[in-house]
């Protein structure tokens, strides 16, 4: 069985590198694209889900941004299986923080040039709100488009999901981007950040093969 995997925000595969997933499963990545000016989020979920072949039975897989998408493309074309990595099921489950953004669109007001490469404040924000003491975490952050990853944050922002329970989570236990607090995962993973897949990929291997069988 086909499984399909897009990794988080601005983020290539290379944080999910070392996990290895069962046998039995045909892994494809799919890329992010970069959305079109005035794109709604509903045509861009269709784009990235008109790669996926629902004519066999497939699953999803996804990692923080990435696993609010997956569960926008299984609206479209229903999986098997939805399991998302550091991610989140419903709005409800949104920090404190993310919602002001939400209630006060500072997002959308935010000028696109803080989003490029020479930003020493988008630097900065990376590296407190994902995993501050990881010498490598810039690597992981090689979609850099400064109009893809503002329009990334704002659509997490504003996204509006009901839970659905076919979704399973696996959350780590010091998130900082998507706190634990607020959530019910099916998997916990012990002292580790928002960039676990790439800091525990044993403990989340395993997790995988109970999840999708070896």
């Amino acid at each position: 069985m086909k499984l399909y995997v897009i990794s988080g925000l601005g983020a290539d595969f290379k944080v999910l590198s070392k996990l290895t997933f069962p046998e039995n499963l045909e892994v494809v990545f799919l890329d992010w694209l970069i959305p079109i000016r005035n794109e709604s989020f509903t045509g861009y979920v269709t784009r990235m889900s008109d790669r996926i072949d629902e004519t066999k039975p497939f699953c999803l897989l996804g990692y923080s941004f990435g696993g609010i998408m997956v569960q926008e493309i299984d609206k479209i074309k229903p999986a098997e299986k939805v399991v998302i990595l550091g991610s989140i099921k419903s709005d409800r489950e949104k920090s404190r923080f993310i919602k002001m953004g939400e209630v006060t669109h500072i997002p959308k007001y935010l000028p696109e040039n803080i989003f490029t490469t020479k930003s020493a404040l988008a630097y900065a924000f990376v590296r407190k709100f994902f995993d501050p003491k990881n010498p490598k975490l810039m690597e992981y952050f090689t979609v850099r488009d400064p109009y893809y990853l503002k329009w990334c944050i704002e659509k997490i922002s504003n996204w509006k999901s009901e839970e659905n329970p076919k979704v399973i989570q696996v959350l780590a236990d010091r998130d900082i981007v998507f706190p634990i607090k607020y959530s019910k995962p099916d998997y916990v993973i012990q002292n580790a950040t928002h960039l676990f897949p790439a800091t525990k990929p044993r403990e989340v291997s395993e997790i995988l093969k109970e999840i999708f069988g070896s």
